[in-house]
């Protein structure tokens, strides 16, 4: 144990050296990455070392990538600034994402933001409509376009008042002529009149702390770059993660060794078989054919790609639904299990109740998955908005709020209260179901992935469902918790709208609810996006709130979507979007940002 101590020791002393040879090295490394390229990056990325926060590596990942892609535009801003062009060439691009990388490193190392944020290479010095330049950019704009911009946002933007004004007026320029030309991350449409206004409308320029927190949401008064106090502070660490590991190992063995004990005198027991869950019941096949009659016709209550979902009635007496998987294999039987496990642990009054599993292989009948939740007797949202007239009658405006906050609820719980975090993935009405006080219970969270591919035609490939499924989880496979804030958007514009997610024009035509919404708003007619048969219709100004929260949820842009949680605060503020005042300065910005 006097040999371990040595070697532990010797190791912490290792680490600290090692810290202090990077803490030395992380200032050259744009240096000795550039000197060898032809090349070398013309954006000044300098000017974001004093803009990464604190608490940076603890930040969730949509919020790092979201602080990176706001840096990328300050620093194209004082590009345009300096060169009257928005993006460096192209064969720059390379370097520049180096130099961009080697500067996060010194803040969180091992966070690869290409990879991790799904940004393309191409992002940095790609146009956008094929604008390059100032000239291009004022001769798109029309004159009086401009002259609004620079008269609301050449001023001193410290203060909301002043800010505000200016934002809308770019997002105004950015609906006119900049909407829809890019839905993925290869080029920054969005970015354009913000990085524009930060160079050439706003007299005091896009590194002024007022400037770059209006229009890049980045405050250049921080400092955070790292200085000798963080190196003897990372040499401290070192010597405490040794000396901690070094304590670990100490407990590890006298553990070890006191179980080995108590193993050797329970020899003679016989061990009992038991689940290693929180409290869920791991059913037998024949005990869920006889709660299901044999899986009758008469007890099937769903249907969908991934198999039917039966009513069952237990020795007990409970009901219990037994959703029962298609084209399975034994497989992948262990991640199943521990999936099901740990959704099973996780209890909100708007998520479905986990029971109990069952996976087995039966003769004739193949490999077997089955999930038990709990029964919810008033169907699902998708029954209500899309079966029977008469049901969609009963849906009120209180009722349809009621079922929208719930939702954004249970999600929300899902990405920050759940451990770990579970990313729905196929969030749509006949996922939401309904108790008898029409409090909505998302099902099937944390299961998509386990459904067969290719299922229907209204199938992706990505686990998910046509029309509630993100641009940039379609298009490049990028799953985020913000993939679910897209299709919670959906949801709620068809609440709202009383339209499926996918309106069928003719036999040959569809239109995307999404784009039929932004255009009506874009049209001025955002009280048209709301059904008037609805009944007990509220004021306005509230549903018109939630219209534009729905708009913004399903943003093509990923990192201009709101989180949940943020959702969740807006949703619960009952009143006019003019005079929400429990906002955060952040939410305020998502109303006014459409």
């Amino acid at each position: 144990m006097q040999m371990s101590s040595f070697y532990f020791l010797v190791f912490g002393l290792s680490l600290c050296f090692v810290n202090l040879n990077y803490v030395a090295s992380a200032h050259e490394i744009p240096h000795i990455n550039l000197a060898h390229k032809s090349i070398n990056c013309p954006l000044n990325f300098t000017l974001l070392r004093k803009v990464f926060p604190s608490n940076f590596p603890s930040l969730d990942v949509p919020t790092k990538c979201q602080t990176i892609l706001q840096g990328i535009r300050l620093v194209k801003s004082n590009y345009l600034r300096i060169t009257g062009n928005f993006s460096p060439p192209p064969n720059s691009s390379e370097a520049c994402w180096d130099v961009y990388q080697n500067l996060v490193n010194e803040f969180v190392f091992g966070f690869d933001i290409r990879s991790s944020c799904g940004f393309h290479t191409s992002l940095i010095s790609e146009s956008c409509k094929n604008i390059t330049n100032r000239y291009q950019f004022e001769t798109l704009i029309s004159d009086s376009k401009l002259e609004e911009v620079r008269l609301l946002c050449n001023r001193s933007l410290d203060d909301d008042s002043s800010c505000r004004p200016c934002r809308k007026s770019l997002s105004s320029v950015y609906r006119s002529y900049f909407y829809g030309i890019a839905v993925g991350s290869a080029s920054d449409c969005y970015g354009y009149p913000l990085i524009y206004a930060g160079a050439l409308a706003n007299q005091y320029g896009q590194t002024d702390s007022g400037t770059s927190k209006c229009l890049f949401s980045i405050n250049l008064t921080s400092s955070n770059a790292k200085n000798p106090k963080r190196t003897t502070l990372l040499c401290a660490v070192s010597f405490g993660v040794a000396f901690g590991v070094f304590m670990t190992a100490v407990v590890i063995f006298f553990t070890w060794r006191r179980k080995k004990k108590w193993r050797r005198r329970q020899n003679n027991v016989s061990p009992v078989e038991t689940d290693s869950s929180f409290g869920i019941e791991k059913f037998t096949f024949e005990e869920i054919k006889k709660a299901t009659k044999n899986f009758s016709r008469e007890n099937i209550i769903g249907k969908g790609g991934y198999g039917n979902v039966y009513k069952g009635i237990l020795e007990n007496g409970s009901e219990v639904a037994f959703k029962r998987f298609k084209n399975c294999s034994a497989s992948g039987d262990a991640t199943f299990a521990h999936e099901v496990e740990v959704i099973a642990s996780i209890s909100h009054v708007n998520l479905v109740t986990f029971r109990g599993y069952c996976t087995t292989t039966v003769p004739m009948e193949g490999h077997q998955r089955i999930i038990a939740c709990d029964l919810v007797h008033n169907g699902s949202l998708y029954d209500h908005l899309f079966g029977s007239d008469e049901n969609n009658k009963k849906l009120s405006w209180p009722i349809r709020q009621k079922i929208a906050l719930g939702v954004a609820r249970g999600l929300a719980y899902l990405h920050y209260g759940a451990q770990p975090a579970i990313i729905h993935r196929d969030v749509k009405p006949s996922n939401i179901l309904l108790d008898d006080t029409f409090e909505p219970k998302l099902a099937d969270f944390g299961l998509a992935k386990f459904r067969p591919d290719g299922f229907s035609h209204m199938s992706t490939r990505v686990a998910g469902t046509l029309g509630y499924v993100s641009p940039e989880y379609a298009l490049y496979g990028q799953l985020t918790e913000r993939t679910d804030v897209y299709s919670f958007g959906v949801v709620l514009l068809e609440l709202l709208s009383g339209k499926q997610a996918v309106i069928s024009i003719d036999d040959h035509h569809t239109l995307l609810l999404t784009d039929w919404a932004r255009s009506l708003v874009e049209e001025g007619r955002l009280s048209d996006v709301i059904d008037e048969n609805i009944l007990e219709l509220g004021l306005p100004e509230v549903m018109e709130k939630f219209v534009m929260v729905a708009l913004l949820s399903t943003h093509p842009q990923l990192y201009a979507r709101p989180t949940m949680e943020q959702i969740v605060r807006i949703l619960e503020t009952d009143s006019p979007v003019s005079s929400v005042s429990k906002l955060s300065e952040d939410e305020e910005k998502f109303l006014y940002l459409i």
